[in-house]
Parts: structure tokens; C-alpha cells; sequence
């Protein structure tokens, strides 16, 4: 993979060419101060945590599984086993890299680098807006949860993790 494609500006940009192509509007924000946890973009944007999309990678073989969360969500990994029908594992820092062309931090809903299987936190669909990652650890884009099932194709389910 060229060092074009991983960094931090590129990536922004693969996610605006893909927002821009799914007649998204290009409402990407940077702040400054870091948007790296769901708590970190909560306090930044103005919203509850429950608000953020956090994008959580997981992997089925070679291939990136990434489930958009409610930040105030934690993972239940049989729940999207369940709405995918293959087996999930935990994904390290470099697959995250080299499947999806981001740094964990900063991943995107939208413009990986090899289209991966996506799965939508059902919880998220009564939450107005919702605030997904751009690319990078300081930068969001705001939209609502309907049109990031649209854009994305993935499979709603419920996925967290209860207790």
C-alpha cells in the first residue's frame, strides 16, 4: 500500500469522495482537540455519547467487519456473528490499516479501501443526529442514522452487549 493512501489527509478525502458520491452533503469538521474516543468527539461535537457512530473493526478471515456502534454501546460479538452468519474476531491496529486505510481512531463508515462487511447498530436509528468518524482523530461528519444505512448497505441489527 503506497503512504499516500494512509495518510491522515488522503483518508479524509477518500471519505468527502464518498459522501460527495452517495449525494451526502460534505459536512466534515475538524476539532482540534480530538475526536479519538466516543467520549473525545461527544465533548468536541456538543452531543451525548450515545450520538457518535463509533466504527469498530473486527475480521472474518481476511476480510474487515465493521460494525458502526452507538459510542455508549459496547460490542456483542455473537450478536453480529448472528447478523452476518460468519464467525468475528478481534482486528489488530495493522489489519485495521491495511483493510480499511485507517488508522483505528479515526475509521470511517465510508470510504474503505476494499469494501468490508457492515453491520448497524439498531439503537442508533432513534438517535438524531449522529456523528461518524472522517478519516481521522479529529475529524466527524454529522448525518442521520437512515441515510448512513443507505450509503453504507449495512445489515441493522442489535448488537450490544446487554449488562
Amino acid at each position: 500500500m503506497s503512504s499516500t493512501l494512509s495518510s491522515p489527509r488522503s483518508s479524509i478525502e477518500r471519505v468527502r469522495a464518498a459522501l460527495v458520491a452517495a449525494g451526502h452533503p460534505d459536512s466534515i469538521t475538524e476539532f482540534p482537540a480530538g475526536t479519538r474516543t466516543a467520549a473525545d468527539a461527544a465533548a468536541a461535537v456538543g452531543c451525548t455519547v450515545a450520538q457518535i457512530a463509533k466504527s469498530i473493526v473486527f475480521r472474518a478471515g481476511d476480510r474487515a467487519v465493521v460494525v458502526i456502534a452507538s459510542g455508549a454501546n459496547r460490542v456483542d460479538t455473537k450478536k453480529v456473528e448472528a447478523a452476518l452468519g460468519v464467525s468475528v474476531r478481534r482486528a489488530d491496529a495493522d489489519f485495521v490499516r491495511e483493510r480499511t486505510g485507517f488508522a483505528i481512531g479515526g475509521v470511517a463508515p465510508v470510504g474503505h479501501l476494499a469494501p468490508p462487511l457492515l453491520v448497524f447498530d439498531r439503537d442508533l436509528l432513534a438517535l438524531h443526529p449522529i456523528w461518524a468518524a472522517a478519516g481521522s482523530p479529529s475529524h466527524v461528519f454529522p448525518t442521520e442514522a437512515e441515510t448512513l444505512v443507505r450509503i453504507t448497505g449495512a445489515v441493522v441489527a442489535d448488537i450490544r452487549q446487554e449488562g
